[in-house]
């Protein structure tokens, strides 16, 4: 009989990714079947619930209080798993095991004061209380990078309408990328500096971007990611426009290059005029390409691989041969591929990823996609049996109690053992995320079920997103995925038109463009 111990740490707060590390040290422990750390929001307190955690220990969790819950074969290596996560947190700077540390009574005024040219303040607490830290930094006289999600969007306005009329950025709600000065913020890849300004409403798609342009010889003067609701009707893009303005003022800014998962439609042609009145631009705005008509100046891109070589081309560079090879490699894994499988199931940790993958597939398979973050309208969950599916695995409804996929690839390892055994699915599709912020070594908790399913005679496509200027590094991660047997795509998009060559039994659509 398994044995459920819970502890918590009033007033504790620990960001997500040192609750990472007591997870895995709680996890990692012989006789744990199943361990988290969180904060004790309302839900992650309601999801430790369902799990059959004793509701008299958790009533006591606050949204600033720090939660360890262990499932385990018994109560002693329940509470030997709790001991090791709060070790595990102190060492990573989490809080002291014996309990919270204690805390100075000094204000952000005070501490900005005290630090030279300090400018931004990121921040990273519970939706409910981000905005009001976000004002306290703006009245500091502080730009914000705003992590938090779950923020309300009457806040968000409110707290970017302050931002422009004191002119600092506010970075968010959800941005998770952002690199500045050639110092990387959150999710951030390691990338050279170079001419292109980036603005970015989309997470991993700033990271996809500015990995390229690194990977392909071109650096990222700075990225701003402005957070996936600023292109909509309500914000209305006062923080992209805040951006342009200051790429438009940086001599060293060559090219401006844009990128946002579906915007509000008016907010994007608005947009559009906009760029048409500065530097060279390229924007990425997926699914709207065909519904815009870009003045002079500015170019649109239907794919973020073709956002980069765009931007290329109008600083009169080339970029790299991407088709080569590809047509043999998925032809040798539709032999033997069984001919009931005719599905492509994609498992992503980035949603822009997602997003851009759905797109390729949809287009080329000619079928739908469904998917947790549609595409088009009916194009939801459940699916049907035989449906491409493919997963924004980063959403609330697969975080709830547990960190981000980038942070902890291991649920996702066990989604892809699971298409695995799904007789419909041809193909796999899952994506590698690299950078400060992300695991240490994604590639060796996802490579182990990737050879598992390949292994049953169902081809994995991975793509790796990253530099070798990385943590983790490009080429070791690659090495690690191509070991398991998978399929390497050089950028996202031309991992989604690999799976949809498989799933179509048609080599030749891997040698074309996505």
């Amino acid at each position: 009989m398994s044995a459920t111990a819970v502890r918590v740490r009033p007033d504790t707060y620990v960001d997500s990714v040192i609750l990472m590390s007591g997870a895995r040290a709680m996890r990692d422990l012989d006789g744990v079947t199943w361990a988290t750390a969180v904060m004790g929001t309302d839900a992650n307190v309601d999801e430790l619930r369902s799990r059959g955690f004793d509701d008299g220990e958790l009533g006591s969790a606050g949204a600033n209080d720090l939660v360890l819950a262990v499932e385990a074969g018994s109560e002693e290596e329940a509470r030997e798993a709790l001991d090791a996560g709060m070790r595990a947190l102190s060492e990573a700077g989490g809080g002291d095991a014996e309990g919270p540390k204690e805390r100075g009574p000094r204000s952000l005024q005070q501490t900005v004061a005290d630090t030279p040219g300090i400018n931004v303040a990121l921040i990273s607490v519970p939706g409910e209380h981000a905005p009001l830290e976000a004002h306290k930094a703006l009245s500091a006289g502080l730009h914000v990078l705003l992590f938090s999600d779950n923020v309300p969007l009457d806040d968000e306005v409110e707290l970017k309408v302050r931002g422009r009329e004191l002119r600092r950025f506010v970075m968010g709600p959800g941005a998770g990328t952002a690199i500045l000065g050639g110092v990387g913020l959150g999710f951030a890849n390691v990338v050279q500096r170079g001419p292109v300004g980036v603005v970015a409403a989309a997470g991993t798609g700033a990271q996809e971007v500015s990995s390229l342009l690194d990977r392909w010889g071109v650096g990222v003067r700075d990225l701003i990611g402005v957070g996936g609701r600023d292109l909509s009707e309500q914000v209305e893009g006062g923080m992209t426009r805040m951006a342009l303005e200051a790429f438009e003022a940086d001599d060293d800014v060559e090219t401006v290059l844009l990128v946002s998962k579906p915007p509000a439609p008016d907010v994007a042609a608005d947009l559009v005029r906009r760029l048409g009145e500065g530097k060279p631009a390229v924007a990425v705005l997926l699914g709207l390409t065909d519904d815009l008509d870009p003045p002079e100046g500015v170019r649109l891109a239907r794919t973020l691989e073709e956002g980069v070589r765009l931007t290329l081309e109008i600083l009169g560079r080339d970029g790299p041969e991407l088709s080569r090879g590809l047509e043999e490699r998925v032809g040798e894994a539709i032999q033997g591929l069984d001919r009931d499988r005719t599905a492509v199931r994609g498992l992503f940790s980035g949603g822009t990823l997602c997003y851009e993958a759905m797109i390729v597939l949809s287009e080329h398979l000619e079928a739908e996609v469904r998917s947790n973050t549609p595409l088009k309208e009916g194009w939801g969950l459940p699916a049907p049996d035989g449906a491409h599916v493919c997963l924004d695995l980063g959403e609330e409804e697969y975080t709830k109690g547990r960190p981000h996929p980038m942070l902890d690839p291991e649920p996702r390892a066990d989604l892809i053992v699971e298409a695995a055994g799904d007789p419909s699915v041809a193909a796999i599709l899952v994506d590698v995320v690299l950078g400060h912020g992300a695991h240490d070594d994604p590639a060796a908790v996802l490579a182990p079920a990737c050879a598992a399913a390949t292994d049953r005679g169902v081809p994995v496509v991975a793509y790796v997103l990253g530099t070798e200027g990385d943590p983790q590094g490009l080429g070791a991660q690659q090495k690690k995925m191509e070991q398991a047997g998978c399929l390497l795509g050089p950028t996202g998009a031309r991992s989604a038109l690999m799976a949809a060559a498989i799933a179509g039994r048609d080599p030749s659509l891997a040698g074309g463009t996505p």
